[in-house]
């Protein structure tokens, strides 16, 4: 997901320095959303594995 958002990002910054502000907007906007959903989730991920914690015993 973090690499749709870099995509996009590209895309808004290509379309920013050619003038074409309809799809800067539209790409800019989906590269914020994107990045945000990532860092959400990421959270979560993260905040799972702490409170969860390694269910596997130690390797042998």
């Amino acid at each position: 997901m973090l690499r749709w958002a870099l995509i996009f990002l590209v895309i808004a910054l290509i379309a920013a320095a050619l003038g074409f502000t309809g799809v800067y907007v539209a790409a800019a906007a989906i590269a914020k959303l994107l990045f945000y959903v990532f860092i959400v989730l990421f959270v979560i991920s993260l905040v799972m594995h702490m409170v969860g914690g390694s269910r596997r015993g130690p390797l042998v």
